[in-house]
């Protein structure tokens, strides 16, 4: 696991994608997959919209991270 996986693994992140992005808390890293728990969808020009259950992300398709302060 890369240290920024370890670092923010069951931290509140930011994961985002070339169109939206997802705000959750890090808590898996299973293969080419990251996890989150508590997840919101973040669209432009929308409100957030919580999210039952898991959300499981192609890591092929992160744009990039980000962990949020105080986020713990």
């Amino acid at each position: 696991m890369f240290a920024w996986r370890r670092t923010a693994l069951r931290k509140r992140v930011v994961v985002n994608l070339s169109d939206k992005a997802f705000a959750g808390v890090l808590w898996a890293k299973r293969g080419p997959l990251l996890v989150l728990r508590d997840a919101e969808l973040l669209e432009p020009g929308r409100e957030p919209q919580r999210i039952d259950g898991e959300v499981v992300i192609e890591r092929a398709r992160v744009e990039f991270t980000q962990v949020l302060a105080g986020g713990g």
